[in-house]
């Protein structure tokens, strides 16, 4: 099909965002295809989990990872209209303070002596939280989807992926990785790390049993 042929009913629902999109032929990352530039316009065809068709205005056809497709303003929604939970943020924002207040509850029984070590690894497991608040903006980790959110108060945007298209979001060994903290957008500059204290050159992990071992000696 020629690149300069425009479908007529062609109508861009999102852009490609400006580092541009992996694309592929089907839903199956064993069949990468030509990859889309920074900012061009798409129209989205379908949506099969966190995959999604996108057609361009020529007519081409591909499958990309839709968590990172950049919506196009729309009218606002007729008064009265609830976000759709995509866009808001407050389910986000319960299930994060929902998760911090349990952690809370459980560290203050484990410093208060009426919690051991292994009761407070299994009252925390499972546990997965990520905010970071900037004034107006937030980011907000979306464990089941894998993916980190930005917002402004009313809507949310994916901001980062931890996973691709089709991936499971799975938790990570804490003593060897952690996830990467968001950085801000570009115009924000991210605030200065603290200079570390003096001290020891290496620092050794230390896991849970060897802090037992080491209480009951």
């Amino acid at each position: 099909m020629s690149e300069d042929y425009v479908d007529p009913g062609f109508r861009p629902t999102h852009v490609v965002p400006q580092d541009g999109l992996a694309a592929w032929e089907a839903p199956d990352v064993s069949r990468p295809t030509a990859p889309l530039d920074p900012f061009l316009p798409v129209q989205l065809l379908a949506r099969r989990g966190e995959w999604a068709e996108i057609a361009c205005a020529n007519g081409w056809t591909a499958w990309v990872d839709g968590r990172l497709l950049v919506a196009v303003p729309q009218p606002p929604p007729t008064a009265g209209r609830p976000l759709s939970r995509s866009q808001d943020p407050r389910p986000l924002l319960t299930r994060a303070t929902e998760a911090l207040d349990r952690y809370s509850r459980a560290a203050q029984e484990l410093a208060a002596g009426r919690m051991d070590r292994a009761a407070f690894r299994q009252d925390t497991r499972g546990l997965r939280i990520g905010v970071v608040v900037d004034g107006e903006s937030v980011w907000l980790y979306d464990d089941a989807a894998g993916r980190w959110m930005y917002g402004e108060g009313t809507r949310l945007t994916t901001f980062a992926t931890t996973t691709g298209p089709g991936g499971s979001p799975s938790a990570p060994d804490r003593r060897r990785s952690r996830t990467p903290a968001p950085q801000p957008p570009a115009g924000k500059p991210a605030p200065a790390a603290a200079a570390p204290p003096p001290g020891p050159g290496t620092t050794r992990i230390v896991s849970f049993d060897e802090l037992d071992r080491d209480g009951d000696a």
